[in-house]
Formats: structure tokens, sequence, C-alpha cells
């Protein structure tokens, strides 16, 4: 995100500052310079998207975005051998961004036949690669490259469907907090998904959760006897996930309780497919706390 918002503001000059969604107060007109993404993690698929996120960390922080059409990267060369040694804790927190991405974009209420094709190969090869590669340190090109696929894939699929609750409230985490966006993402992914899929269960929904199902059967490789059964065992799944990966608890980067209201004052659902209400995004916040 960085390189693109450097090779967009070298032509203009100034601060980036004026030209972020709400803060700024000018349009930027999509000069850039070419610039060629080169990722070495597998996470944000920030390679395949128009936006460079920016923020200031802080009790007045921020989070937003320099976008235009133009600031897609001019090339992306994606090359799963310069993953190959990124530490485990990374690769993690970074796959766990590109799940939730995955997830998020498939059951989006702007999810579409074309999103949801490539969303299902992408949450596919990260559940074949995650865990060999973080726990059974299987440090490979043909895992890395699954990963890289999974985010690469992500990028696209948030581009056109949007995304959730997590992503909703990973912003106003990273703005008021220290706390790395995949780790965010990752210590949220099971408890947004659990009240999601319990919200759309009481709301009577059928279609969602037969997405939810499949992401079920995507990620785990079982299939399940009912709708029913795959979610439970999609939620087990990412709790153990989140376990086992140790992923951070938000309390260690200093999140408290009293700082709940303002977290939810700043997020939002996005496009989650059934909307969180103040009540149920605190308890989430709190269990993770």
């Amino acid at each position: 995100d960085a390189g693109k918002a450097i090779s967009a503001m070298l032509p203009v000059g100034g601060s980036v500052t004026d030209y972020l969604e709400i803060v700024g107060t000018k349009q930027h007109s999509g000069v850039k310079i070419p610039f060629i993404a080169v990722p070495t993690t597998a996470g944000t698929g920030s390679e395949a998207t128009k936006n460079a996120v920016l923020s200031t960390t802080g009790k007045n922080g921020f989070k937003r975005s320099l976008r235009h059409d133009n600031f897609v990267p001019t090339i992306a060369i994606i090359d799963p051998e310069l993953m190959v040694g990124c530490p485990a804790g990374v690769t993690a927190a970074s796959g766990l961004d590109a799940l939730t991405q995955l997830i998020e974009s498939y059951v989006s209420t702007q999810a579409n036949p074309f999103t949801d094709a490539l969303a299902e190969s992408g949450i596919a090869k990260i559940g074949h690669s995650l865990l060999p590669l973080c726990i059974n340190h299987e440090d490979t090109v043909f895992h890395r490259a699954n990963m890289a696929y999974g985010a690469f894939i992500s990028g696209i699929t948030l581009a056109h469907a949007g995304l959730g609750v997590v992503h909703g409230l990973a912003s106003p985490l990273g703005a008021l907090f220290n706390i790395p966006h995949g780790v965010a993402c990752g210590t949220l992914l099971a408890l947004a998904t659990k009240a999601t899929i319990k919200k759309l269960q009481a709301l009577g929904d059928s279609y969602y959760i037969k997405k939810y199902a499949a992401i079920s059967e995507l990620l785990t490789g079982h299939k399940s006897t009912s709708d029913q059964e795959a979610c439970s065992k999609l939620i087990a799944t990412l709790e153990e996930w989140v376990d086992i990966l140790h992923i951070p608890r938000l309390s260690e980067y200093g999140v408290r309780e009293v700082d709940f209201a303002a977290i939810i004052k700043e997020g939002s659902n996005k496009n989650n497919p059934a909307p969180l209400n103040e009540q149920e995004i605190m308890l989430m916040l709190q269990e993770r706390l």
C-alpha cells in the first residue's frame, strides 16, 4: 500500500492526507508513476486492488484509503519463492486476513456468481496449506503458492463484492491501537462467523447458511450431513485455528473494555449478510479481550 501511495503522490506532490477518503479535501486525478507490486507475504491482496490503506494510530487515529481506479498496480509479480522463510506468526496473521477476505466477500450481500467462484477456489487453497505451513513447518513453494493464490484472489473478490463485520471492526482497531491488520481480522474471524450464523438462523435464513456450509466443506474437506452440522464444523474449525495459530487477543495491544464504545462507534457491518447490533459486537470484543 505504501508503494501505491508513493507512486500516486510523486507526480502531484503535497500531503497524501489531503487525498484520503473522509479525512482529505482533495480529489486525486489518478495520475501515477508505474508501480510494480511484488508481495512477500500472502495476506491483503493489495496487488489486486485500487486503494492504498494508510493509517495514523492513537486516540485520534484513522485508517483511510487513497483510492482511484488507476492505482491498481501496473504489474503484479506473484512469486511464492519470495515468501519461503516468512515467519510462522506473520504467515498465520496474513493468511487469516486473506481467508477473512475470501469468506466475507463470499457471504457478502454484494456477492455474485463470478466472485463466488473465485472465492471458493481461494478458500480451498488456504484450507489446504495454512496449517501445514504454520504448524507442520512444511515451508514449501507448493504451500506458499496456494497461499499466494488465495491472497491475490481475495483482493479481487473484496474489490467486487465488499467485506463484512470483521473488516468493519478491524479498521477502527487498527486506527486506535497498534494492532497488525491480520491479527485484528484473525482474532475476530471465528466469533464473527459464529455470531453471524446465529443471527441468520434466528432470521430463518437458508441462502447464506448454505454458503457458510459450503465454506465449511471447502475449508475442511469434510462433507456434512446437514447445513447445521456444516456450520457447526466451520465455527469449531475457525476457533481451533485461532487457538493453534496463537493469534493474540485484543488486550495484548492495549485494548480495554472501556474502549469498546469508540471501536463500535467507528466500526460498521459493511456487507455482512446479517447486520450485528452493538450488543452482539460488544460480546465478540469481550470474548477476545
